[in-house]
């Protein structure tokens, strides 16, 4: 079992920090939701799967530290920036205790947007964890990122008339996602909730998804308090609501300024269904949820009957330069043709009336979800997918799935494009020695061969292309055959994941995401950040965005040592000639009060922690960069 031993050094607190193979898991934990079915659990957000099991058997390692002399420098502490990425949450570093390593410190799961009007004004959302128990952190930037300041969300209580109380107060919240009006306001859209026992002594499993807006000060303040869009009691059968995403009209027509919100929900049937509301007060009240998941046969595996979309996870609105709403989303509804068959779906759903009814859904592509991370890297908890590093070592366990991200070209409405994560790809399938192999009997992962293979299995982006407004989209859904937006030579033969989709206002399509191209990411498990961007949708250049290398996460432990929590997904706001992509970022170092340290006698000071195999552990911050296209 890996252990944090002795650290590169301490030094007294107040001082001011400047930075400016295939092998089965015998350890693998049942942390799963007791409330939720095997299948529920399997698509479960990596926010609300990590959040609600924790105290259901999952058990993060100690850290530990020696204190040694000790001089602050280089990333310790108040990380501002690492080169030209640009630290976004303005918080230093709070000290861990040692087995709570990542409580009380990290932010992660990010989104991003810009003003439309004023390309240069960003909001930036996050899953921040520096109260202890995870909250919607929001910081904002007047100059196109170059700067940011923090603001918080008056998200302590609700209204709890739905409840059946005067107020409501939930224990945790996440799952972020902003956008801009056309106004200059800023809204955010958030996931709250509360955990039940046995991780609390409160049996409440309520949960809600509440929208904040900024009025006319580009996410310095917020009102109070969120008005609901959706609450667990208020809809017959719900056990949890999940994964929200938000998207507003700015085009000027009928429905201009309508706040749409999209977002699963967990019912006791073992559905899991896709739903969306919409405001057309600027958020001050949201319709009744619409059922975007219409029948059809594309879903021939329906838990609720045949023909049922009813298994549905990560959804994202987007809106067309016509007012079209779009929703694209991750089905697992999906017929498999043999045993070894583990293949997915994303589907796509069109409203042409402003979300009060959507039209049947259409395949955009099958997918390849990333392989069972128990059985590659062993000791990760039940029911969790992740992108296993090459080499002989498996640090790499955090939790990680394939979603898509999408939306539509502003200068031609018909021209809808997403993007998608599989693992099976033009690169990665039987020819080189990765195929599909099944599923996990319990934890429903899929499986594969040539998983630890250097050369054979790897993940790439997707690429899905409609020019009739979403009603068919090129190819045969099939990503053996479809193209992709990873065309470096590198990324043939190594992962992708984690991207996120715009389009410039000019027309320019840009992609960011994780990248293991580059030094020696693929066989140690650590990432970098790439932009990729095209003018014609066929070619596509790239750049690396982070300066250096990201190790991987050392936070929110397992019982080996390694981070299993990371966050789901990333963000990017596009102006009109550059890119602002949002991601997660280890390389800054974690903090640990040094035993020994404040006793009679002994002030408290400091330290760095290093692993047993000689890992530094690492916070979570979030870093962006304002990127010209390449």
């Amino acid at each position: 079992m890996k252990r944090y031993v002795a650290l590169v050094g301490l030094v007294a607190l107040g001082l001011a920090v400047l930075f400016g193979g295939t092998g089965t898991g015998p350890n693998r934990a049942q942390a799963t939701n007791p409330h939720l079915t095997r299948q529920q659990n399997k698509i479960l957000s990596g926010f609300a799967s990590f959040e609600l099991s924790q105290g259901l058997g999952a058990k993060e390692a100690d850290a530990k530290a020696k204190p040694s002399n000790y001089t602050p420098s280089g990333n310790d502490g108040c990380t501002s920036s690492v080169a030209n990425n640009v630290k976004v949450n303005q918080n230093c570093l709070n000290v861990s205790d040692a087995d709570l390593q990542g409580r009380s410190q990290a932010q992660n799961e990010t989104a991003i947007a810009a003003d439309p009007n004023q390309a240069n004004r960003l909001v930036a959302g996050y899953n921040d964890y520096r109260r202890g128990d995870s909250t919607c952190g929001v910081s904002y930037s007047l100059n196109g990122g170059a700067t940011w300041n923090d603001a918080t969300l008056p998200n302590g209580f609700v209204r709890g008339t739905a409840f059946g109380s005067a107020r409501e107060y939930f224990e945790g919240s996440g799952d972020p996602a902003v956008a801009w009006d056309s106004q200059g306001n800023a809204y955010y859209a958030c996931l709250e909730f509360q955990r039940g026992q046995p991780t609390t002594n409160n049996p409440d499993l309520s949960s809600g998804i509440y929208v904040y807006r900024s009025t006319g000060n580009a996410g310095a303040s917020w009102n109070f308090t969120g008005r609901p869009v959706v609450q667990n009691p208020d809809m017959a059968g719900t056990t949890l609501v999940d994964k929200e995403y938000i998207a507003i009209d700015t085009t000027g027509g009928p429905f201009n300024d309508r706040i749409y919100v999209t977002w699963t929900g967990y019912m006791a049937d073992g559905s899991a269904s896709l739903y969306e509301a919409y405001s057309s007060d600027y958020g001050e009240h949201f319709s009744a949820p619409v059922l975007v998941n219409n029948s059809s046969t594309l879903c021939p595996n329906g838990v609720t009957g045949a023909n049922k979309c009813d298994l549905t996870s990560f959804s994202q609105p987007f809106v067309g330069p016509d007012g079209a709403l779009y929703v694209v989303y991750a089905n697992y509804n999906a017929g498999q043709a043999s045993a070894t068959d583990n293949h997915n779906q994303v589907l796509l759903n069109k409203s042409v009336d402003g979300g009060a009814s959507f039209g049947p859904p259409v395949r955009v592509s099958n997918f390849y979800e990333l392989p069972d991370c128990a059985t590659y890297q062993g000791g990760q908890d039940a029911f969790v997918a992740c992108v296993p590093e090459k080499g002989a070592s498996m640090d790499s366990v955090f939790r990680a799935t394939n979603y898509p991200s999408g939306a539509v070209n502003p200068k031609n409405a018909s021209q809808v494009v997403v993007t998608l994560g599989s693992y099976i790809n033009r690169n990665s399938n039987e020819t080189n020695g990765c195929a599909p192999a099944g599923v996990d009997p319990t934890t429903l992962q899929a499986l594969y061969s040539g998983v630890k293979t250097p050369g054979a299995c790897n993940n790439d982006i997707v690429l899905a292309v409609s020019n009739d407004g979403g009603a068919t989209f090129a190819g045969t859904g099939d990503p053996r055959t479809a193209p992709v937006v990873t065309q470096d030579t590198a990324q043939a033969t190594t992962d992708q994941f984690w991207q996120w989709a715009a389009f410039t206002k000019d027309g320019k399509f840009a992609v960011s995401y994780f990248d293991r191209q580059y030094a020696d990411d693929e066989t140690t498990g650590s990432s970098d950040v790439s932009l990729s961007a095209s003018k014609d949708l066929a070619t596509f250049k790239t750049k690396r965005v982070t300066s250096s290398s990201m190790p991987p996460p050392t936070q929110f432990t397992n019982a080996q040592g390694n981070g299993v929590f990371y966050g789901d997904y990333t963000g990017l706001a596009a102006g009109s000639g550059g890119a602002a992509p949002l991601w997660m970022d280890t390389r800054p170092n974690d903090l640990f009060l040094c035993p020994g340290t404040a006793t009679p006698g002994t002030p408290p000071q400091t330290c760095t922690g290093i692993e047993a195999d000689g890992d530094q552990a690492n916070d979570q911050d979030v870093y962006t960069s304002n990127v010209g296209l390449p």
